[in-house]
């Protein structure tokens, strides 16, 4: 699963959420420019599980937006694998109490490209795919 924010207009903006083995768009969301993205990654994965009761999510592809503590924990509750990309000033943090999200920023900050490759995370490239038919 990836997502994509287009610019609409100056003020809107689309997200959008594909399958990135079968390259379809699976949810969509328009909002405006005062919605972060990783505000509605919760409500457009309910709005898939939902939706599509044939479709097991079994990762989530994300970049830097989708990075945060709330995220990481909605997605080990759904038993959903993380492939977010953390922010460069990331650390492990023993407060947070959230193992899947320290695992990651340990596996980043020990060597990125490795952890690039090993989570497949260039597959985010497919959903650009799916906009050039």
């Amino acid at each position: 699963m990836e997502r994509r924010k287009e610019e609409l207009s100056k003020d809107t903006y689309v997200v959008v959420v594909v399958n990135i083995k079968t390259k379809e768009i699976i949810a969509l969301e328009v909002t405006d420019e005062k919605v972060h993205d990783g505000k509605v990654i919760k409500q457009m994965i309910e709005q898939i599980l939902n939706n599509n009761h044939n479709i097991k999510i079994k990762s989530f592809l994300g970049d830097g937006a989708y990075y945060s503590n709330e995220n990481f924990k909605y997605l080990q509750k759904k038993r959903i694998r993380t492939i977010n990309k953390v922010k460069r000033n990331s650390n492990i943090s023993t407060k947070k109490n959230n193992k899947i999200r320290n695992r990651e920023v340990g596996f980043q900050i020990k060597d990125y490209h490795k952890w690039k490759k090993k989570r497949k995370y260039g597959q985010r490239w497919m959903l650009k795919q799916c906009f050039h038919l």
